[in-house]
């Protein structure tokens, strides 16, 4: 049924999918694929510029894809490097984030800062008000509709550099909390990183760990001024 209504939204025969907010489930049938540094690395070489940023933005900072596709340039602050999020996009529908905790500024890494900038250049909807990846085909008045971006354009490049494992846009979340548990981040890091309401939830649903470097680490305080720290050497790791 929710197939049916998201076929006429891409159509623009209706404006609203009213099955979407069906509750259903928390409970996770299965565990999200999780890309190595190297695999990331190989798929953000072989992106076009609109993908590349896309991706990089989502596997560096671990957004919702809801999130990433509702942020506008209004949201990013270039002077104090940190996005604001404030809404998201859910089937092309507008709405608030998906909890209180969601709505915490993201810290922005220089380097990120600066294919962000470069993108803005590069769009011709740069304006404070407009869509970070506005979709030419509604003439910049939403936002691109990710899916089809993921399944028509990212999947298949990444099969191309021999990415074998299913993706999604939440496998980019999955892996920034992933690599940031295997390169020692404290669990308090983490889940401010990723806006959770509770280390409850982070430890849960992010447990998965690069094979090579599981294991425990002492959980530590003074989270604030380690999140960039963390986030930085996740970005230059990329980068490499």
């Amino acid at each position: 049924m929710s197939v049916l209504f998201n076929h006429g939204l891409r159509h623009e025969l209706i404006y609203r999918n009213p099955v979407q907010w069906v509750r259903q489930s928390a409970k996770r049938k299965k565990i999200p694929a999780v890309l190595e540094i190297k695999e990331v690395r190989s798929l953000l070489g072989a992106l076009a510029m609109r993908e590349r940023t896309m991706v990089l933005l989502d596997v560096v900072t671990g957004l919702r894809a809801s999130e990433l596709f509702g942020l506008k340039w209004v949201d990013i602050d270039f002077i104090k490097n940190e996005v604001s999020v404030t809404r998201s996009v859910v089937m092309q529908v507008v709405g608030s984030c998906k909890t209180e905790a969601s709505q915490k500024s993201v810290p922005l890494d220089p380097v990120l800062a600066r294919t962000l900038r470069t993108w803005r250049d590069h769009t011709k909807y740069k304006a404070a008000g407009d869509w970070v990846f506005a979709s030419p085909f509604s003439k910049g008045r939403r936002p691109y509709w990710g899916q089809s971006i993921m399944s028509s354009q990212i999947r298949k490049v990444a099969r191309g550099v021999g990415i074998t494992k299913k993706i999604g846009w939440h496998t980019f979340r999955h892996t920034c909390a992933t690599l940031l548990r295997a390169s020692g981040a404290d669990i308090k890091v983490v889940q401010e990183l990723l806006r959770h309401a509770f280390c409850r939830v982070t430890l849960d649903t992010y447990a998965q760990a690069v094979t090579e470097q599981k294991g425990e680490r002492t959980v530590r305080t003074q989270v604030d001024r380690r999140q960039l720290q963390q986030q930085r050497d996740q970005c230059h790791a990329l980068h490499r």
